[in-house]
This record gives C-alpha cells, structure tokens and sequence, in this order.
C-alpha cells in the first residue's frame, strides 16, 4: 500500500512534466523565424546567342608556279614573301636553245615566203597562156596547186614561229596572280619540266582571306534567316575572329553563304567567313576561332544556372510570391549562356526566382527573400556549352 501511494505522486510529476514539455516544442516550432533565401527578379532583356568554333585560314586564290617549257633554272627574280604584282617575272629559265629555235623558224618562215613567191609568179604567167591554149589545162592545174601548198606552207611556218616565240617567253616565269610569294621549292640549277608534280614557288591572295569552319547542317537555314533579315543583308552576317593567342580580330568577318557545302559523311556544314587582312596577320593554313551568331532576343528571362533543378525529366524553378511564400513550377529551358540558362516557357516577366537556399523549402513555406547580388551572366555561348 505504501508503495502505491508512493509511486502515485511521482507518477503526477512526470505527466506534468512532459505536457509543459510538449508546450514548449509548440511555442518554439512557430516562433522559428522564415528561412532566408536569396532572390533575383527576373526582366526581360536583350539576348545574342553566338556559338564560337574553330576554323581554317585559306587563300582567297592559290597559284602554283609551274614551267611550261623545260630547262635549267639559271635565277630567280623574286624576295620570298614579297608581296608581287600579276606578269612579274619569277624565274628565269635558259633561253638559249628557244632563241635558237626561234632563229631556225624565222628562217624556215623565209624559204616558204620564198617559195610561194614563186609559185604565185608561176601561176600568173601560165593563166594568159591557158586562155589562149598555148599551155595545157594541166600544166595550169599544177601550177594553180603548186600556188596553193605555197601558201599553206608560208602559214605553217609563220604559225611554227609563233610557237617557237611562245616558248622563248616561256622561258621566263612569270606571276599568274597578284598576291604574296611563298619560298622558292626550286634552287638555281635545277632542271624542270612542265610535268613536274612539285611547283616551283607558291603564290597566295591574303587579303581578302577566308576562314573555313564546320557547323551543323540544321544550322543553315536558322543562319540564312539572320542574314536575310541583316541590316545589310548584300554584305553577309557579320562575325568575330579570334587569334590563337585569343585576342579578337581587328576586322569584322562576313559569312558567304555561296561557299557553303554539305558533308554527306558528317551532315556537316562548310562555313566560309571573308575577312579583310590588310596587314597580313592572318596566314594560310593558321587555325583561329571565330564567334558565329546563332540567335537573337529582345525579351529574352535569365536565370542562373543554380536556380534550375531537374525532376522527372523536367526543369523546375523555386519562385516566391507576393505572400512570401515558395512554390516550385515546372519550366522549358533554352539556351545555357555562360552560367544562365533562358526561360523559354512558363516563367512569367518580373517573377522573383529563389536562386540560393532551394535545399531548405517546400511549396507553401514562408520565406525571408533577399535580393542576390550576384553578377549578371555573360551572354555568349560557346560551343559544347
């Protein structure tokens, strides 16, 4: 009996005890402060999308220097990496069995005039004779041919000096086209032949230049639709060309949407950019990369790339509303811009975006928003990205 009547008071000690316990979890559980998040409000402002890729210099014209007649190079005329003009002379090959040829022409051009002086001569005395028949009509047939094959012989002979004159300026090697030398491939002394596989200097156009760069072939039309609409659609879409050290081009490339071709094995496109080179910094062969704009918005939202989460398979945006209070929506993202990703659908202008502490809410929970201060993202997008 004594320990019931003991056991009953403590008993009603520690029922009290756990309800002014229970009491003080409710007070503390809705005195908790809102949780803190940082906010960025979302306005619509101007976008330019530009995929950035490598590319190719090339020539805008490339000539190989080749002999047309075969000889033994005696000098060569020019400075390696001069800058030349078209007809300049290159080589010089030696002359002297073409002046003799030349010479043995001129002289075989000579006997024909010679001979078909006479058989014109023959041919004028023998008509008055035939007319009154103190020659026969063969003797006159024969000297009327005789004239003839002169003839044709004084225009074989004057169309083989002409050749022979051909070759002898042959012998110098001149510049087909204007543009820069590279280094001679041949050295004085050498014998060359008109099928020779190796040339014997190179001659490159540089300025203009073009630049050669492989796009995705669904890229076409979304490109020719930009240039269309260009301000200046004739002169083509302008583009930035970076150098290998990545400083950017002083000069403004321009598509040319006439060079383009399709690779059948890659689906690729060929993008050709001309680009002025008035002093020669780009080079053939060098490789750059240049800036290529693949869109552009007017109203385009923003929101950091931290703010957008994955659920599903579907892209989701913490917001806050006017209440203060969280709620997740589900969001179709564009294009990601150096660390921002566009909002194509579902985000409405001015939205207040959560874009730290998303771990900590659900939909409904009140929140304490501050405005984040985080700099805005670069709106550039380089390929991969």
């Amino acid at each position: 009996m004594s320990l019931k009547l003991f056991s009953l008071p403590l008993f009603l000690v520690a029922l009290i005890a756990a309800l002014t316990g229970c009491d003080d979890k409710t007070i503390t559980a809705a005195d908790a402060p809102a949780p803190q998040v940082a906010i960025e409000v979302i306005q619509p402002q101007f976008l330019s999308v530009n995929e950035t890729l490598p590319g190719r210099v090339n020539a805008l014209h490339t000539a190989e220097i080749r002999p047309q007649v075969s000889g033994i190079i005696q000098r060569r005329l020019f400075e390696q990496g001069a800058e030349i003009k078209k007809g300049t002379p290159l080589f010089q090959i030696n002359a002297a069995p073409f002046e003799a040829e030349v010479a043995s022409a001129q002289a075989g051009l000579l006997r024909a005039r010679a001979a078909n002086d006479k058989a014109q001569q023959q041919a004028a005395r023998l008509r008055p004779l035939m007319k009154t028949g103190a020659v026969s009509r063969q003797s006159f047939d024969e000297a009327i041919a005789n004239a003839r094959q002169a003839a044709a012989d004084v225009a074989q002979a004057s169309a083989t000096l002409r050749r022979k004159e051909l070759d002898l300026s042959f012998a110098t090697v001149e510049a087909p086209i204007s543009g820069r030398i590279d280094q001679a491939l041949v050295s004085e002394g050498a014998y060359v032949t008109a099928s020779d596989s190796t040339p014997l200097a190179r001659i490159y156009q540089t300025d203009p230049i073009y630049v050669d760069v492989h796009q995705q072939a669904e890229v076409y039309h979304q490109l020719r639709q930009q240039a269309s609409s260009h301000q200046d659609a004739d002169a083509g879409l302008p583009v930035k060309v970076l150098l290998p050290g990545g400083a950017v081009y002083q000069q403004t490339g321009r598509i040319l949407f006439s060079g383009i071709s399709v690779d059948t094995a890659t689906g690729d496109v060929m993008v050709r950019i001309q680009v002025s080179n008035p002093d020669r910094e780009l080079l053939p062969g060098m490789f750059v990369r240049v800036e290529i704009p693949r869109q552009h918005y007017e109203d385009a939202l923003l929101v950091p790339q931290q703010a957008v989460s994955h659920r599903e398979g579907n892209a989701v945006l913490w917001v806050v509303d006017e209440q203060q209070q969280a709620r997740q929506i589900n969001v179709h993202v564009g294009e990601l811009t150096h660390g921002a990703y566009r909002i194509a659908e579902g985000l409405p202008a001015g939205s207040r975006v959560v874009v730290q502490g998303m771990d900590k809410l659900s939909n409904g929970m009140k929140v304490a928003a501050v405005i984040s201060t985080a700099s805005p993202a670069n709106l550039t997008m380089k390929a991969g990205e």
